[in-house]
């Protein structure tokens, strides 16, 4: 049996989704800046996938501009307001959690002069909100804060966070990645008094090479970009229609029937979670329980065994898993997740991550279920470490 679970990273792309696509690719391929009917069609397709997605997160079409992926919107999003507004601040405050595509635009903006706080978490990864309270100083600019964190599923409380945000009497701006959540979560821009967003087509059974910034009305915002002129300002050059018509189908099809969607994933996660504990000693689930994690999230250490080994030979048995940060596998130091919510190395080394979507099966979690105590097992009697030492 074939299992991916590690959904986390990426998703296979819908039929749905990909029959939708193609008549971009050989049919309606025309440029949508130019106002014969080709040009025309890939502008309407374009603003009907705009609507689509506007929807979902309770925003206006003309709020959606698409970019390469949720790293580019992340990347725009920082940069661009903390550029627009540095005359009114130079202070960003974000987590140590995020994601690389957050702290790198981060640690860039430090060599540039801006000053940065990188909040820690608690031992299952939430924020302290008192403490957020207490960072932010007047020269506060913007704060960012993924509302679920890829790697261990916390749900972070972003709609307490736009609160707070909103009682200062100087603006500060509040981004949000979402790519780890959407689809998975509710998020509302309005509840949560969002300014910025970035969400990714490839997470949710769309096609990789597209994402989205949602972009606030009216949100004082300069370029990161420059060339070509296109529908969007912000991201020049030609738009990848094909792409973009794939982002909106999929997102369609993620939130029709989105509570039925989230109840399957939360069944299965819950369901691994129970046979992991009742069949495999001397484990320690990352990240929180219950209704603040994400339905799509399971994260394990298994103690006394490196996680590369563990995903390997999973792999043998025709499961896909990862190990640490998806964007950090290839690495031999602990994930930067792991170490903020004080996970000693030697167990960091052995954590994986399960990652579901709407596609998985019972039968599936079954399988898995089976193999991984062998795995373990195996893995433990040619370990030096014992686990019941860690």
């Amino acid at each position: 049996m074939k299992v991916y679970l590690d959904n986390g990273t990426t998703t296979p792309v819908a039929r749905e989704v990909l029959d939708a696509m193609l008549p971009y690719f050989t049919e309606r391929f025309g440029h949508p800046i130019f106002l014969y009917s080709l040009g025309q069609e890939a502008a309407d397709a374009i603003e009907k996938s705009q609507a689509a997605i506007a929807r979902t997160v309770n925003a206006k079409p003309d709020e959606i501009i698409f970019t390469s992926g949720a790293t580019e919107a992340n990347d725009i999003a920082i940069r661009g307001v903390v550029y627009a507004n540095r005359k009114h601040g130079d202070h960003i405050i974000t987590t140590k959690i995020e994601n690389p595509s957050i702290l790198r635009v981060c640690e860039q903006l430090e060599r540039e002069g801006f000053k940065v706080n990188y909040l820690p978490v608690d031992n299952q990864g939430f924020i302290d909100l008192d403490q957020l309270e207490k960072t932010i100083t007047e020269r506060t600019l913007l704060v960012s804060v993924a509302n679920v964190n890829d790697e261990i599923g916390t749900i972070e409380p972003v709609e307490d966070i736009g609160k707070i945000l909103a009682e200062y009497k100087h603006k500060i701006f509040f981004h949000v990645n979402a790519a780890a959540g959407y689809a998975r979560v509710p998020i509302d821009v309005e509840r949560a008094r969002i300014d910025l967003m970035s969400l990714s087509a490839h997470k949710i059974h769309g096609p990789k090479g597209v994402g989205v910034f949602y972009l606030r009305e009216n949100t004082p915002i300069e370029p990161t970009i420059h060339g070509y002129i296109s529908l969007f300002t912000l991201k020049p050059g030609t738009e990848n229609v094909p792409g973009i018509v794939g982002f909106g189908k999929a997102a369609e099809l993620a939130f029709n029937g989105f509570e039925r969607h989230v109840e399957h994933m939360r069944k299965l996660r819950d369901m691994f979670i129970t046979g992991i504990e009742e069949r495999v000693p001397h484990v320690t689930l990352n990240g929180p329980r219950g209704e603040k994690r994400s339905p799509a999230n399971v994260n394990y250490s298994f103690k006394g065994v490196e996680g590369e080994s563990v995903l390997l030979h999973l792999d043998l048995n025709g499961i896909s898993v990862a190990t640490g940060s998806a964007c950090s596998t290839r690495k031999l130091e602990p994930s930067h997740v792991m170490t903020a919510i004080g996970v000693k190395p030697e167990v960091a080394h052995g954590s994986i991550r399960f990652t579901l979507s709407r596609y998985n099966t019972e039968e599936e979690i079954d399988y898995v279920l089976d193999v991984i105590p062998r795995v373990i097992k195996n893995l433990r009697k040619i370990s030096p470490v014992k686990p019941e030492e860690l």
